[in-house]
């Protein structure tokens, strides 16, 4: 695992080559340098890259389109989940990339993220901003869509202890979801206090992270753990000048 000083390596040289967002692969190392788990991942730049990828990482497989220009993949026709052999990868592989195109003309395709399929119990939300008063703060709430849809979501002020963290999700009207709502499985609670924990550091540590969203968080059952199976990292560009 790197260590902080190889995260805030990774923020300066993407900064220094004039980008406001991490791209999936450094994504993946600053996420990794705090101990966050990500699903196996390959970054292809056609359809012949993209098959044996999948089979490297054996299918069922995810495939996400690769572009810093767009933010919200799912809305333009960018992500697929579920495929499950060679042929339904060609046909998804065609069909994302027309779409794609037609729906963000402007924007520059780098080619495509095929992930490996991760199961969970339960979907949640793990954020990062920067307020203009207070500095960096965590968000956790219910995951996927449905942040959007029914906003149960939990704030706090970095740093966050393991105390807050416990409460934040305690807060969360979907938190008996977490701990096995009528009979499901309960999740892996203690993992994902662990991963709130870890976006306060980064929060604290990386004054260049202006926005990072972890969304989903896939929580497996208890002893599996936790994983950020989507995961956007915006930087700050507004560097104070030496004068």
């Amino acid at each position: 695992m790197m260590g902080r000083s190889d995260a805030a390596a990774t923020i300066e040289t993407a900064l220094a080559s004039g980008r406001k967002s991490l791209d999936p692969r450094e994504c993946e190392a600053v996420l990794g340098a705090y101990g966050i788990r990500v699903p196996r991942s390959a970054l292809a730049e056609n359809l012949e890259q993209a098959l044996q990828a999948a089979e490297d990482l054996s299918f069922p497989v995810v495939m996400k389109i690769a572009s810093e220009d767009i933010v919200h993949k799912s809305d333009v026709g960018g992500v697929k989940v579920g495929i499950g052999s060679k042929q339904a990868l060609e046909n998804a592989y065609g069909e994302m990339i027309t779409t794609v195109r037609a729906n963000c003309p402007e924007a520059s395709i780098e080619g495509v993220l095929l992930q490996q399929m991760v199961k969970g119990l339960q979907e949640v939300i793990v954020g990062l901003s920067r307020d203009p008063v207070f500095g960096p703060v965590v968000l956790v709430g219910l995951g996927g869509v449905w942040v959007e849809l029914l906003r149960d979501i939990s704030l706090r002020i970095c740093p966050v202890e393991k105390e807050d963290a416990v409460e934040m999700l305690k807060e969360l009207k979907a938190y008996s979801l977490l701990n096995g709502f009528r009979g499901d499985e309960p999740t892996d609670v203690d993992s994902l206090v662990n991963l709130v924990l870890a976006v306060s550091r980064m929060g604290m540590d990386l004054d260049d992270l202006a926005e990072m969203d972890l969304n989903p968080v896939k929580v497996g059952p208890r002893g599996a753990g936790a994983m950020a199976v989507d995961y956007r990292i915006i930087l700050n560009s507004a560097r104070p000048s030496d004068g």
